[in-house]
């Protein structure tokens, strides 16, 4: 079953109040239509009323039950920016407060945080900084966590995989690896995957030495003491961790190599390299990032995305936020 497939199952059982802070560009406003009248989520739009519904009856869209909110005519934000003033720790004024929320992905960040939305979806008209920033600095990590990671799920026909981290941290030292190898762990289990983890390098159990084995080394070390029930390897070069036979003479004794399906790359310029070469020369669906480790579900889009590049991202946001209750 493919990925969506899977993802749309679990998103039918429980509509999520997903906020959308684009709601006057019409590629957003095409999918919260779409979510909606496949009861895969319930949206919470931002905008201009009027210049939302003009949109939509221009483009023959039915608004009918989907939530509209003008962050500038909120008749609740006295209470939110007196909850994001003391969340940021006085780090800004109320006056400074208002301000960021006049902007959209702040405020969608504050319904989240204010448990009035369930997740957020934004970037088809901002970029990634203005999506990540507002969720690092109120949304927060999970608990034990110190650092959000981007992981892209790859799909062809019947085969899945994750591959992560391609999208955030340019240089992660054991720890946060370690913490990237839990946190795709736990994307893949979403996507119905029985995850192996591979932590990847260019040694295979010795065959070479240097501090950036070293590191992979650690953080396989740390996710076995923190999350036993993880079945994770490495250090592993990719075909240790993919290939049965070359598994067999390399790494005989693991439980993951030649079996993985969870690829966790031991810097971002491997890991982003890495899934743009599965996408273009091996035909894979790139579906992502999912941004990992947030204590709340919040996705960045592209700002070249399209209109189902929306609906999907909706559809697995709702279903985090499943998860993320359970």
């Amino acid at each position: 079953m493919k990925v969506f497939d899977i993802l749309k199952q679990k998103a039918l059982s429980c509509e999520q109040s997903i906020v959308f802070p684009e709601g006057n560009d019409l590629r957003a406003l095409e999918a919260v239509c779409r979510l909606k009248s496949e009861r895969m989520v319930n949206p919470i739009l931002l905008g201009d009323v009027d210049e939302i519904t003009k949109l939509a009856q221009q483009n023959n869209l039915n608004l009918t039950d989907i939530r509209i909110i003008n962050p500038l005519t909120y008749n609740q934000i006295d209470e939110m920016v007196d909850a994001l003033v003391k969340r940021r720790n006085g780090k800004n004024t109320a006056q400074e407060a208002a301000e960021m929320l006049k902007h959209g992905s702040y405020f969608g960040t504050m319904l989240v945080y204010l448990h009035k939305a369930a997740g957020m979806v934004s970037g088809a008209a901002h970029s990634t900084a203005d999506t990540v920033r507002p969720a690092l600095q109120i949304i927060k990590t999970l608990p034990g966590m110190s650092r959000v990671s981007g992981a892209m799920i790859m799909e062809r026909e019947t085969e899945k995989y994750i591959f992560s981290d391609c999208a955030i941290n340019i240089d992660p030292d054991a720890q946060t690896l370690a913490e990237i190898a839990y946190q795709s762990y736990l994307t893949a289990k979403m996507i119905g995957l029985d995850p192996k983890v591979a932590m990847l390098s260019f040694s295979t159990k010795g065959s070479a030495k240097g501090p950036m084995i070293d590191k992979v080394i650690q953080a396989t070390k740390i996710v076995h003491e923190t999350h036993p029930e993880v079945k994770i390897d490495g250090e592993l070069q990719f075909d240790a961790a993919f290939v049965a036979n070359v598994a067999a003479k390399k790494a005989p004794n693991s439980e993951v190599a030649g079996k993985a399906n969870v690829f966790v790359f031991p810097e971002l310029q491997s890991g982003n390299i890495g899934y743009k070469i599965a996408q273009r020369l091996g035909n894979f669906t790139a579906v992502g990032p999912v941004l990992q480790g947030l204590a709340a579900p919040i996705n960045d889009l592209s700002r070249g995305c399209s209109a189902n590049d929306v609906y999907l991202a909706g559809i697995l946001t709702a279903v985090q936020a499943i998860e993320a209750k359970k």
